[in-house]
């Protein structure tokens, strides 16, 4: 049976070219970049290579670029060393961020706040979007640092980052922002966005699982997370995986260069796959949750509940049909845990808990959607019908 693979939020395949770039640096023999022979400075070439490539996408400067072991790291890394800096430099010490942030990020602000640091939580409208009128209000000049994802990774909400980097900025605050699942669909221009620090992942976009990047903008507060060797400007310590950044690399490169084309792709599946079920369930069957407006959503999410049908009954009556999904929420013990996401956004029990995430990427089409929409009319027929 041939999968239908609508879960690109969490995971995406690795891009061939991608796969062929790891290869290729991978071939090269043994080299660390710290060394100073030959084999040493072939991988070192290598990674100035990567780092020049991801500058040029984001538009900074390469001395910018920390390369890291993925997004959950550099989002730790991001808050911690930040916040630490902020406070021994300034003696701030409030974190302000969103209730519908990242695990990475909300984990780490609770580990910030029993350290004794103050921790203030945004709330978010019902499409999961901040207020700029909270975030003024929260920011004051106790504020060390301000934590806002670019776009949900639940729901596909994009945030008012340049509008609260803004305000961070202006009052004396280190502005970090999650673009994760951003990247790729959404372009920066890092010289223009007030933004001092922004957490970025490769298995999103085509590239390996356990690479990353954290930007670090020149002359921001920061304190080294991983302490050891010298390593990317004695930012992050450890021997950098150059074959895994090499491919990063590549599949940024391309993401980049299409990503008009991408965006466009991911809204006409998800634009068949929202039509054809309110066709063949009912407008009352479907409720979608988020941002409705494509200019403030990312376009390769789609999250939509089916009032009724727990989520994990959906999922497995979906998987064992061939298509892979997601309830958008973390998993514990093998139990669906209720989103932290969708329960901010207020949205009522029978909503939340009967919530999918569909999320699209390279390789897939409107017919999968159509074939999709199909499936679930039927499931949902039948479980109705009990």
């Amino acid at each position: 049976m041939s999968i239908i693979y609508f879960d690109h939020a969490a995971t995406t395949p690795m891009r061939r070219e991608a796969i062929e770039a790891y290869v290729d640096a991978a071939s090269k023999g043994p080299g660390n970049p710290s060394s100073l022979h030959a084999g040493g400075r072939s991988a070192r070439s290598g990674l100035t290579a990567s780092r020049d490539t991801l500058a040029r996408i984001l538009n900074c400067d390469p001395g910018e670029i920390v390369f890291t072991g993925g997004g959950t790291e550099s989002d730790n890394a991001a808050l911690y060393g930040a916040a630490h800096a902020q406070r021994l430099k300034t003696g701030r010490d409030r974190i302000v961020t969103t209730a519908i942030e990242h695990h990475a990020v909300l984990h780490a602000c609770h580990k910030l706040e029993a350290e004794g640091f103050k921790l203030t939580v945004l709330p978010v409208d019902e499409t999961g979007r901040v207020r700029l009128s909270a975030a003024e209000e929260a920011i004051g000049d106790d504020v060390a640092v301000v934590s806002v994802m670019y776009g949900n990774n639940e729901v596909g909400t994009l945030q008012p980052i340049a509008e609260i980097g803004a305000l961070a900025r202006e009052r004396g605050a280190v502005m970090h922002s999650d673009a994760v699942q951003a990247f790729g669909y959404e372009r920066f221009d890092l010289r223009q966005l007030p933004v001092d620090l922004l957490s970025l992942s490769a298995h999103k976009i085509g590239g390996p699982q356990g690479v990353g990047v954290l930007y670090v903008r020149k002359g921001t507060p920061y304190e080294p997370t991983a302490r050891g060797g010298s390593q990317e400007k004695s930012r992050r310590a450890g021997t950098e995986n150059v074959a895994g950044i090499a491919a990063f690399a590549k599949a940024a490169e391309l993401a980049h260069s299409s990503i008009e084309e991408r965006r466009r792709e991911a809204e006409e599946v998800r634009a068949k796959l929202l039509a054809d079920l309110t066709e063949q369930l009912g407008e009352d069957a479907v409720r979608i949750n988020g941002a409705i407006d494509p200019k403030r959503r990312l376009p390769h999410i789609l999250n939509v509940s089916f009032p009724g049908i727990s989520n994990e009954t959906m999922l497995m009556n979906l998987d064992l049909s061939g298509v892979a999904a997601s309830a958008g929420s973390a998993c514990t013990a093998g139990s669906l845990q209720p989103s932290h996401v969708l329960i901010a956004m207020g949205l009522e029990t029978h909503f939340y808990q009967s919530a999918i995430r569909f999320s699209f990427g390279m390789g897939n089409n409107t017919a999968e959607a159509e074939k999709t929409a199909k499936i679930i009319a039927t499931i949902t027929k039948r479980l109705r019908n009990r």
